[in-house]
């Protein structure tokens, strides 16, 4: 990371193992890659003189009821606490919180998307909400984080929600829906704050 970081002004961090199940079912790497990899990109940015890291952290990291949601929260609270950690060295760190982007590797709207086709979708709860955003708003939001984002400092942007049972019908009408049920780990109700 050093090496990788040598010369660089801004480091968005993006990686992250995420998956729900997964990280109930292989803790130690989510661990890995979540907590301790986000402390690496800390430090190698302090010691390299990165003049701003941007964190990009998830709506499970809100009270999470989750591992991969209480991964992020680690990884938001050493971000913002490397502001007073990088003590008289000049790099912020700011991390951003927001839902799921539209159309993203493991969105459920592609997946939606390929089962109309079926006539049978697969939803986890009528009730299930989702906050979303589109991959250019995400984007813009990180951008202004980088230009206005003050060290320590968590930005959240006002999103909207989405019922996914509506979310499927909408996508898929006249299909088939079918309850699957709550995977281990997952909220019914996703919070930002």
């Amino acid at each position: 990371l050093r090496r990788a970081l040598n010369g660089i002004n801004i480091v968005i961090h993006a990686a992250a193992l995420k998956q729900v199940p997964a990280a109930e079912y292989n803790p130690i790497e989510f661990i890995h890659t979540n907590i301790l990899g986000a402390e690496n990109i800390i430090e190698a940015s302090i010691d390299t003189g990165v003049r701003k890291v941007v964190a990009l952290s998830t709506d499970k990291a809100a009270a999470p009821v989750n591992l991969y949601g209480a991964t992020k929260l680690c990884s938001d609270k050493l971000f913002t606490a490397a502001r007073t950690y990088s003590g008289h060295h000049k790099t912020h760190f700011v991390v951003v919180r927001y839902g799921n982007v539209i159309n993203s590797r493991g969105s459920v709207i592609p997946r939606f998307l390929e089962l109309r086709e079926t006539g049978k979708i697969p939803i986890t709860h009528e009730k299930m909400t989702r906050f979303i955003c589109t991959l250019e708003r995400s984007v813009n939001f990180v951008i202004d984080s980088i230009i206005e984002g003050s060290s320590g400092n968590i930005y959240v942007p006002k999103l909207p929600s989405v019922n996914i049972l509506d979310l499927a019908k909408s996508i898929a009408p006249g299909c088939e829906i079918e309850i699957v049920g709550i995977r281990p780990g997952e909220k019914l109700h996703e919070t930002l704050i």
